[in-house]
């Protein structure tokens, strides 16, 4: 009786080890940025942070090692990309990732600076959906910032309206 009763245990013991350690794998994430060429001499954009939201879970954003600096938009043209972050995150389906941006955006036509308006990135980040099944081993998505379609003029006042795409 002592025997069985120790093993009966001894499988339970070891679900609900098999089954935590399966709600804790995490798989390798890469984000780059790429752009579509564009008229501008420049355009900047102040990234301070990435954040992704994984499977049904809406209000839970997890940060991913990401460097606050400033990008040159059109540095990143004709196949040419740039690693903005990177982590470990859960395993599931990747929903949506957010930008951070900060404040210190312009963008630079013939050579006179201007700085680039943007209505509500700043506050609530930048949400673009993904919806992608995460890899076990190897997770990159490329997602383009396409400068041309996000700023507009009027009056000389540029303003920024990310257009943000995940490239196939």
């Amino acid at each position: 009786m002592k025997t069985k009763h120790r093993l009966v245990s001894l499988l339970l013991f070891l679900v609900t080890l098999y089954s935590c350690k399966k709600e804790n794998k995490t798989v390798p994430v890469q984000f780059y940025l790429t752009d579509n060429p564009a008229v501008y001499d420049s355009v900047n954009v102040h990234i301070k942070g990435i954040e992704v939201n994984i499977s049904q879970d809406t209000t839970a954003w997890i940060a991913i090692d990401a460097k606050d600096t400033v990008v040159n938009l059109l540095d990143l043209q004709n196949g040419i990309t740039t690693l903005i972050a990177q982590g470990a995150v859960p395993a599931g389906i990747l929903k949506e990732v957010r930008f951070i941006l900060g404040e210190d955006h312009y963008v630079v036509v013939n050579g006179t600076s201007y700085p680039l308006q943007t209505p509500s990135a700043e506050s609530s980040g930048l949400k673009i959906k993904i919806n992608k099944q995460l890899n076990e081993n190897f997770n990159a998505f490329i997602l383009d910032f396409d400068a041309a379609q996000s700023i507009t003029e009027e009056n000389g006042t540029y303003r920024l309206d990310p257009v943000i795409r995940l490239t196939p």
